[in-house]
């Protein structure tokens, strides 16, 4: 969860408020936004605010903390107004960052006056909307700049990373870009997002020097700002545009809040068809306009508000109501509220505002107990037939990987469920079967006594397209028997216990799999339908997993066996 942390005086001056180190005080105040004190620092004068609520990032900076808590201190209701002048700067777009890098937005600020406290905060700020919403810079990045070293209007380019040079941030002397990328921490850590590219985005003036390597790292002459910097020009680059705006409304938001002055800027993009708007003037302070019913209100809360009721709550919270009749209010959300999607979104501020401890609980009339689903009663007597049987049961991961699936199994690769970044290389999709898994913890147990008989009841995923979620999950059954006598006679006649006691009749017919012996594998059929195999393991598989001993199993598509008596039982 994102936490902040915030010199004591300084929250106190934005706050407008004297708490006089009364942290339970102060809790109080901050759990109207989800949040509460983690840590006091008496020491260094700074409190550590953790935010529950992680999809509001405007919340991330003293600033739009103070913001947010103004109307529950009662300190002004509905929308906190700001404004935005007209400015003359220019930021030109090349086409050439179309595929790479697409939107720029960018606002000015004049007249502002940082303190330490404040630059660090405002880089804080930064660096969480980067690490959240940029999903680690992929997604957005955010530069801030002394304007007064820079010479618009601005180019917003991609080069070849050997065709220009500049100093990064931090050091003292002029790089090139593949080289900031090898020696740059930040080059090091971010490196990845540019790097299957053949040319990289850059910022230049129209003198050429350089402002930044988005989403790398900024220039050390243009891109460092100090407490003698007045003039700043914020911009911010990404893949979406309106990430990329909510991005720079946020952190222009709160230098306004520090005392800044916010001027816009035009961005002028390609007229060759990839952009849908040609101009597009940043940053954009407007408002969004929500309906909300006052019925469907008090139904989810279990209140009986009025229009007029609900109107002063979302003054309380900070929005405002444009229109309102008896049953319906037309709600105005402020351009940093990025949270706020659905009326139910607004129906929480209510609930906040309103005072989750002023609503009485109901309590239901009718007693109710639980108990296990008929699906999860199948399941557990299906595990303890196998204990009974005496099999031991193991639990492996969802994850694996198309070596332990296919290529040690010796069949061919068949439609998986792919982690699209995975960070280790044993777990790359999710499994769509249990048995390799059984195989592979024989093969990591064979310093254990023999015989070994294990089975696992467990979830694989399989890809269906007629499933919202392109995906379906099933529980299925396999056991494995390793040892020096084990065959496929044995196996069978595990099998043939199970599904007699599990009170399934069942077939057997002679087939042929690469994972199997030829001669002794069959396919399991229950009421003409195919649900798994049973056999003796191949020894290509055996040699592949490095197994000494003879091995038997079966695979059962359990799912089905429980439908079956579901459908049985009805």
């Amino acid at each position: 969860m994102p936490t902040l942390d915030i010199k004591y005086t300084e929250l106190q001056n934005l706050l407008k408020i004297e708490l006089k180190k009364d942290i339970e005080k102060l809790d109080d105040i901050l759990a109207n936004v989800k949040a509460e004190v983690k840590g006091f620092d008496e020491k260094e004068n700074v409190v550590t605010v953790e935010f529950k609520d992680t999809n509001r990032p405007d919340l991330w900076s003293v600033e739009g903390l103070s913001r947010a808590l103004r109307g529950y201190l009662g300190q002004g209701k509905g929308i906190k107004s700001y404004s935005v002048e007209k400015s003359t700067v220019n930021i030109n777009v090349d086409p050439k960052v179309f595929g790479i890098r697409p939107f720029i937005c960018c606002s000015i600020i004049k007249n502002i006056h940082l303190s330490d406290d404040t630059i660090k905060g405002i880089m804080h700020l930064q660096g969480k909307l980067d690490q959240t919403n940029g999903r680690n810079r992929q997604k957005t990045s955010t530069g801030i700049y002394n304007l007064d070293l820079i010479k618009p209007p601005i180019l917003y380019t991609a080069v070849k990373p050997s065709d220009v040079s500049f100093v990064p941030l931090g050091f003292t002397e002029k790089m090139p870009l593949d080289e900031i990328l090898e020696c740059h921490p930040k080059g090091q850590e971010y490196g990845y997002i540019v790097k299957k590219n053949s040319i990289y985005p850059i910022l230049i003036d129209c003198e050429g020097n350089v402002l930044s390597f988005p989403p790398i790292i900024n220039s050390n002459d243009l891109g460092k700002i100090t407490e003698k910097s007045r003039n700043l020009l914020v911009e911010v680059t990404g893949t979406l545009h309106k990430t990329v705006l909510d991005t720079l409304n946020i952190v222009t938001l709160a230098l306004i809040d520090r005392g800044g002055k916010a001027y816009n800027a035009a961005i002028h993009y390609p007229t060759n068809g990839q952009y849908t708007e040609k101009t597009v003037i940043t940053p954009n302070f407007n408002d969004r306009r929500f309906n909300l019913s006052v019925g469907e209100t008090n139904k989810l809360l279990g209140l009986q508000l009025s229009a007029t009721e609900v109107t002063d709550l979302l003054g309380i919270a900070g929005l405002d109501v444009e229109k309102a009749t008896k049953d319906h209010l037309t709600v105005l959300v402020p351009c940093y509220r990025v949270d706020i999607m659905h009326q139910v979104d607004i129906i929480e501020d209510v609930a906040i505002a309103y005072g989750y401890n002023n609503i009485k609980p109901l309590w239901r009339e009718l007693p109710t107990s639980g108990k296990a689903s008929p699906d999860q009663q199948l399941i557990s007597i299906a595990r303890d037939l196998m204990v009974g049987l005496g099999y031991q049961e193991i639990l492996n991961t969802t994850l694996t990987n198309h070596e332990t699936l296919f290529q040690k199994m010796k069949t061919q690769p068949t439609k998986l469920i792919e982690v699209t970044n995975p960070k280790v290389i044993t777990m790359t999709c999710l499994r769509n079967q249990l048995l390799p898994g059984l195989i592979e913890f024989l093969s990591a147990n064979q310093s254990v006594e023999f015989p070994q008989k294990i089975f696992e009841l467990g979830k694989v995923t399989i890809p269906d397209e007629t499933k919202e979620t392109r995906t379906r999950d099933e529980n299925w059954l396999a056991a494995s028997t390793t040892h020096p006598s084990a065959d496929f006679s044995e196996i069978k006649s595990t099998l043939d216990s199970f599904m007699t006691n599990f009170g399934v009749e069942w077939q057997i017919k002679e087939t042929m799999h690469p994972s199997f012996l030829e001669g002794r594998v069959g396919k399991i059929f229950v009421d003409d339908t195919e649900v798994g195999l049973v056999g003796e393991v191949h020894p290509a598989v055996l040699e592949a997993w490095k197994l000494e001993n003879p091995a038997a199993a079966f695979e059962l598509q359990f799912q089905t066996l429980i439908d079956t008596k579901l459908v049985k039982k009805q």
